[in-house]
């Protein structure tokens, strides 16, 4: 039940500058479509930009869900990070096993194997591996850790005595 109604939705609300292809095309969608707008959430806060600013959002759809387009994504970004971010945008295979990008001459009509793709959600990470990813990329910082309460209810950090209470 949960698989058909939550899961894969058929509405669509939100911010086409955030939202997945498939959403923008009001193909079905799941939890996938939530893996690709984090993508474009964890781009932003690593470039402090604005995802396709200086385009209105009907061009964002024809961008992303028409034209297949993605944010670039900067050279000096940190390589772990950006590889993250391709892997929430990612939704394309190759058609075939061939693995070469030789042009190919079909009665005068040319193309690569590139341009044979298979676009498929599907191959976006779950979240589990996202977090994963995120995990190496985790600083521990001093004081930033939460006080647990000792068998008394009383929290370690917790150095005030019991006459000022």
């Amino acid at each position: 039940m949960k698989h058909s109604t939550f899961l894969s939705s058929r509405s669509t609300a939100g911010t086409a500058e955030w939202m997945a292809p498939e959403m923008l095309r009001s193909e079905p969608s799941n939890e996938k479509c939530d893996v690709y707008s984090f993508g474009v959430i964890l781009w932003e806060l690593s470039t402090l930009q604005q995802p396709w600013g200086g385009m209105n959002p009907m061009q964002v759809v024809g961008a992303v869900g028409f034209q297949h387009r993605r944010l670039d994504i900067p050279d000096d970004m940190d390589p772990a990070v950006a590889d993250i971010i391709r892997k929430c945008w990612q939704t394309m295979k190759p058609q075939s096993n061939h693995s070469n990008n030789r042009a190919v001459d079909n009665g005068g009509l040319q193309f690569n194997r590139l341009n044979c793709l298979v676009r498929d959600s599907k191959l976006r990470p779950t979240f589990a591996e996202i977090l994963a990813a995120l995990k190496p990329l985790q600083k521990p910082s001093a004081g930033s850790q939460v006080p647990r309460p000792t068998a008394s209810g009383r929290h370690r950090n917790d150095r005030s005595s019991a006459a000022e209470r």
